[in-house]
Order: C-alpha cells, then sequence, then structure tokens
C-alpha cells in the first residue's frame, strides 16, 4: 500500500459506521419510548407516567442501545481480500 493511501484511511471500516448509525437509532427509540404521560392540568397526578414502557422497556432499550455502540467500535472488520 502506499504512503498516500495510508493518510487517507478511516479509523473504522464502514461496516462499523453503519453499526454505529443502527445503534444510534436505538438510543434514539428508546428515549422516544419514554415520551409521555405528562397530565393536562398540573394539579392532578397522572398515573400513566409510571407505565411499563416508561420505566422498564425504554431503560432497557437505551442500555442495549449504548451496548451496541461498543460492539459496533470494537468490532474487527472482515479483511478485504
Amino acid at each position: 500500500m502506499k504512503e498516500e493511501d495510508k493518510k487517507f484511511q478511516f479509523a473504522l471500516a464502514k461496516e462499523n459506521y453503519i453499526l454505529l448509525a443502527i445503534g444510534f437509532a436505538i438510543i434514539i427509540l428508546g428515549f422516544v419510548l419514554m415520551i409521555g404521560g405528562r397530565s393536562e392540568d398540573p394539579a392532578v397526578f397522572n398515573e400513566d407516567i409510571f407505565s411499563f414502557r416508561r420505566i422498564t422497556l425504554a431503560p432497557i432499550v437505551v442500555l442495549f442501545g449504548f451496548m451496541f455502540e461498543i460492539y459496533a467500535i470494537m468490532k474487527k472488520p472482515k479483511s478485504e481480500k
């Protein structure tokens, strides 16, 4: 490989960047699942804020997204022939 070709190589392969984008989308999905539960009247408490989706599912999805990001960074790209 020429010296000029080595200067323009990215730190990660294309496959890693695609996986990073997927992980970012998973994290965004988790935060979207947390949205809601607001009460129309501030004097009235809305029990919907404690739903399974907001308290359990969304944090698990976000955590999975961050673990997927670590995997995407650490994954060794397939060697090109």
